[in-house]
């Protein structure tokens, strides 16, 4: 019998909920509509697509023409549409309930839109839990993809992965199919001819062997290098060609294979990702290790055969290395919650459709991709929950101040809402705010990023590797250039979490010191703290008033020193033109440039793209010092700069302080004339 080997190809398009249109734009020109528009040439190569909802109903309305064709290659059985949550959410971080509802809203968009109810499912950033087996069963998903490392960590052998597997969790059973990471480093990067040589190569007698492909479709004209590669040059049409003009090499859609094919067993897969994602989900200095460690296993010869247990961490991970993370989670997880528990004459699409938002997996984590690092996509996942807790808040009340642990971290904080304003206090001892929302604005002011050591950072100096020319184009797995200049003083760690009202003592003995407040004493609508510093005592008040959140100070006893108030402020405009300071009449500078005063009352941040103004107010007359808190993170695009917060510091000699000190930060909406 003759040898043949089916291609299951599968690609995946999504965009961050919240990305720039521009952004979206950039990626159609240059990737999804030349994709489609190649492949709509070639009817009998088949292949699968799965695209992100909130990234289907954006191509839906801006480039009708295209999916049209995407329509018709489904129409004629060419093109098999995937399913996945709607938001692409992370499904083993969301509650069940939600997985399901994700799932089948695509589902029923993709029937409605592109007229294919899908049976496969692509599993975001290949986070597998067996956890997610009874959601995706009970949504009609019948088989997803994962990789192939999943099965090689059980101790199956790298032959032996050639077609899928069958697993199963409380009653239900799904389908696996094992994607190849041999595969995934050839496209597109390799040559075309040499792609399907490999392919080729797979084949056997069997007429159920598979080359099973599915990943990110942007690296078909978005990554570095790839639009003149894949498109001017022609990759992607020699590839076609040479698949359609071999033999051996057998194009199929995952449902044809699915139906044809028998399962190869039962398996039972560990939690894990994609192999590179166990380095990122490490804090350092576990990732350098394990880094070093793979390394060492690769200049042995030994990392083919030990990878599957040369094992980093699990993408929950991210939880627990970033704070901010963990907060947006048990955020997202506490309005799930809410929304779930009303009646259902009390729910709303909007509720849903804000609650989905607000699962969206990108700025939940960090890695080469992964948005945590960018504050755009950040705010558009508190801009959703902030637009859910509104909702809720009318047809549900709640109480105006709460303590609560909401993220696990040993310490409560304290939730005061007034309707327009919500303030989260750590009770750890620092009295700091940790989120301060401006309801009418979306906006949570203390939206930054703290500073940590990255694994990556070691690399930044690093001369970028060259690869031969003619032998294919670079893989970003392994791109090490630089967006920015970037120097030591950028790769700085913040000593302590960036947030809002974060107090201190500088005196030129001992230099500047943190002030440590006991746990709040009982007040209906305040926050009262207390401090004791070197026989001061230290009183601190936080409260709301209408459209301010109010910090008051009092002090006896003080010694001589400076006092010293840090406000990190998420500004979306961040260095860009679109934000500003403003004195009175003047406008000193942008958020991008360092800024200080002297005897300074009040000051205004004006942003345009954030629609709003803070007004920040003291009564007595301060040195005022403002800069830029940039952060130094990778992307596929190489190492780059970027700014989360403007950091303003608030300073008053101790013989200043003999009455009471207070500062408010007014937040409100810049009303067009």
């Amino acid at each position: 019998m003759a040898k043949t080997v089916a291609l299951l190809l599968g690609v995946h398009a999504h965009q961050p909920v919240g990305n720039f249109e521009s952004v979206l734009d950039d990626a159609h020109v240059r990737c999804y509509g030349p994709f489609l528009r190649v492949l709509h040439q070639y009817p009998d190569f088949r292949f699968a697509i799965h695209i992100s909802g909130w990234l289907l109903e954006y191509m839906l309305k801006k480039y009708p023409e295209d999916m049209a064709l995407l329509k018709e290659m489904v129409a004629r059985e060419q093109a098999e549409l995937f399913g996945a949550g709607f938001t692409e959410p992370v499904l083993a971080a969301i509650p069940s309930r939600d997985r399901v509802g994700q799932i089948t809203r695509l589902s029923a968009c993709l029937k409605n839109t592109l007229g294919e109810v899908p049976h496969g499912a692509w599993l975001t950033e290949r986070v597998w839990e067996s956890t997610v087996v009874p959601a995706l069963a009970d949504a009609g998903i019948r088989y997803v993809t994962v990789d192939d490392y999943h099965f090689m960590c059980t101790g199956k052998d790298k032959a032996a992965l050639g077609g899928y597997y069958s697993t199963e969790e409380d009653g239900r059973q799904i389908d696996l199919f094992p994607i190849s990471e041999a595969l995934r480093y050839r496209l597109p990067f390799s040559p075309a001819e040499e792609v399907v040589s490999y392919l080729e190569s797979l084949a056997d007698e069997s007429k159920q062997a598979a080359a099973i492909y599915f990943d990110d479709i942007e690296k078909f004209g978005i990554w570095p290098e790839t639009y003149e590669w894949v498109y001017e040059r022609g990759w992607l049409r020699n590839f076609i060609e040479g698949v359609l003009n071999s033999d051996i090499i057998k194009p199929m859609r995952y449902s044809d294979y699915h139906a044809m094919a028998k399962t190869r067993g039962v398996v039972y897969l560990p939690t894990a990702s994609y192999i590179e994602m166990n380095e990122w989900t490490l804090p350092v200095p576990a990732a350098h290790h394990y880094a070093d460690l793979v390394q060492q296993e690769k200049y042995n010869n030994r990392y083919e055969l030990t990878k599957p247990y040369v094992r980093g961490g699990i993408w929950r991970n991210f939880f627990m290395r970033y704070p901010e993370s963990n907060w947006m989670h048990k955020r997202m997880l506490a309005l799930s919650r809410r929304f779930h528990a009303l009646p259902d004459n009390k729910k709303t699409p909007e509720m849903l459709d804000a609650l989905y938002e607000c699962q969206a997996n990108d700025a939940y984590w960090h890695g080469l991709f992964g948005g945590l690092y960018l504050p755009h996509l950040r705010r558009a996942i508190f801009n959703a929950m902030l637009a859910l807790e509104t909702m809720l808040d009318k047809v549900s009340e709640r109480p105006t101040k709460v303590l609560t642990d909401l993220d696990m971290d040993g310490f409560d904080e304290a939730f005061l809402q007034n309707g327009k304003l919500q303030a989260v206090a750590r009770l750890d001892g620092t009295a700091s705010i940790c989120e301060f929302d401006a309801y009418e604005l979306r906006h949570n002011f203390a939206d930054t990023l703290t500073r940590q050591a990255e694994h990556y950072h070691r690399k930044v100096h690093a001369q970028p590797e060259h690869h031969e020319q003619g032998s294919g184009i670079s893989n970003p797995h392994e791109r090490m250039s630089s967006k920015h200049d970037i120097t030591e003083a950028d790769l700085g760690v913040d000593a302590r979490r960036k947030t809002l009202f974060l107090d201190s003592w500088k005196d030129e003995a001992v230099g500047e010191e943190a002030l440590v407040y006991r746990r709040p004493t009982a007040s209906k609508a305040s926050l009262d703290f207390c401090a004791s510093y070197k026989g001061a005592k230290i009183g601190k008040k936080i409260a709301l008033d209408k459209h301010a959140l109010v910090v008051k100070y009092n002090f006896s006893k003080l010694p001589k020193g400076v006092f010293k108030v840090e406000i990190n402020l998420a500004m979306p405009s961040c260095d860009g033109p679109a934000g500003r300071f403003r004195i009175g009449e003047n406008i000193p500078c942008g958020f991008g440039q360092p800024l200080s005063f002297a005897g300074l009352k009040e000051i205004s941040l004006e942003d345009e793209v954030l629609g709003g103004v803070v007004h920040l107010q003291t009564n007595l007359a301060c040195a005022f010092y403002s800069h830029p808190h940039f952060s130094v993170s990778q992307s596929e695009a190489g190492f780059e700069k970027i700014m989360q917060a403007v950091t303003i510091s608030l300073e008053w000699p101790s013989d200043a302080l003999s009455e009471e000190l207070e500062i408010r930060l007014h937040a409100f909406e810049i009303h067009p004339l």
